[in-house]
């Protein structure tokens, strides 16, 4: 008799540990309790962190490497994967994300997305005709201005000149040259990958909701959503009228630049991802699926890596446990989204370097729970 099948599908725990390591840790648990299980492994993400990662696991793809300006314009070694097809998909915290620099007023203003089109460039050079880019983890709220920069776009100011990068230009921007915009992006397909659907501007779009995280201060936010406001005006002038997209917010606005100098469509990443990587492929005969993320709220019922998962597992009859770091009191309606139990991996009172300093330790834990729950009603012949 057949020991028992458990899928693991589980995002990064950002801060602590990537998909494959966190995997790794609950495996462990699962054969404490079952040794002879087999265990399926396939990192997944949603558009941020981690997107290569889960991608590079997929049949064909392969990882390139390219020199771009990073946010505030030092070089950075940027990955991103080709795969069959002609497919390219970019993570774009590789060249524009908050890890490449420290947060603050000052430097939230001047971080551009000039090297996530760099690595655009490079993925057509290479042949690239379907690009997907991961919005994601990103430092910048230029609006994507300098990715578009990067593509031979220019952005204006009333005397005719080039405005400066980042944020800090679109306030005297006036209008936007597509004429020199490379002519070989017409033959490319772009889709941009997200979890969010934030606009461009006002309460919920990219200043409001996400500058805060970048270093803008509240008292600023007014001041600097009026700019990106203005840069919206613009768009729609020049016959982009993409503001109000879903997702236009994403990575500071570069959903919305995709869009109007890209044609590119904006999608759940997760969806995508998991496309990609064939995960319901391998679902007939799976027992438990186990899915997961490092902080799970109400939110993570929107456009969330263990939503996606847990929503093919149902399609399959299956039952998903999430294991987390942590989890908010309210979780929504996530359990009506297929998650069956969410299982904590901080099993005391502590801090949060505590808890990352434990990572080791607590997700075998976890995993052990997880298995021992679902063994709880499971048929004999488990």
């Amino acid at each position: 008799m057949r020991d028992i099948r458990v899928l693991l599908a589980v995002d990064s725990f950002k801060g602590s540990a990537g998909s494959s390591r966190v995997e790794d840790l609950i495996e462990l648990g699962v054969r404490r309790v079952r040794p002879g299980a087999e265990v399926l492994k396939y990192p997944v993400a949603d558009g941020g962190e981690g997107t290569l990662e889960a991608i590079m696991t997929a049949q064909g793809f392969q990882g390139r490497s390219v020199r771009v300006r990073g946010p505030l314009g030092e070089p950075v070694s940027a990955k991103y994967a080709l795969g069959p097809g002609q497919v390219a998909v970019i993570e774009m915290a590789q060249s524009s994300g908050l890890g490449l620099m420290d947060q603050s007023s000052e430097n939230a203003r001047k971080a551009s997305t000039y090297g996530v089109g760099q690595v655009i460039m490079d993925a057509v050079e290479a042949g690239a005709r379907h690009i997907l880019v991961g919005l994601g983890g990103s430092a910048t709220s230029d609006g994507g201005t300098g990715m578009a920069k990067a593509l031979g776009v220019r952005f204006l100011d009333a005397q005719g000149d080039e405005v400066a990068d980042g944020l800090a230009g679109l306030e005297s921007l006036v209008a936007v040259d597509e004429s020199r915009l490379d002519a070989r992006l017409r033959e490319v397909e772009v889709t941009a990958l997200t979890d969010v659907s934030n606009p461009l501007t006002g309460p919920a779009g990219a200043v409001h909701v996400y500058g805060p995280q970048k270093g803008m201060g509240a008292e600023e936010l007014d001041k600097l959503d009026s700019w990106m406001d203005a840069y919206g005006r613009v768009l729609r002038h020049a016959g982009h009228d993409v503001a109000n997209l879903p997702g236009a917010g994403a990575a500071g606005g570069l959903g919305a630049a995709l869009a109007a100098f890209c044609g590119a469509s904006i999608e759940s990443g997760i969806d995508q991802v998991l496309d990609m990587i064939g995960l319901e492929d391998v679902m007939d005969g799976v027992d438990l699926v186990i899915t997961g993320e490092g902080r799970m709220d109400s939110q993570s019922a929107h456009g969330k890596a263990p939503v996606g998962v847990a929503q093919r597992a149902k399609r399959h009859g299956l039952p998903v446990v999430a294991v987390v770091g942590s989890r908010a009191d309210d979780l929504g309606d996530l359990y009506e989204r297929g998650i069956d139990l969410v299982i904590s991996a901080v099993t005391q009172p502590m801090s949060l370097h505590q808890a990352i300093a434990r990572v080791d330790t607590a997700l075998p834990l976890a995993g052990e729970s997880a298995i021992r729950a679902y063994l709880l009603g499971a048929p004999k012949r488990a």
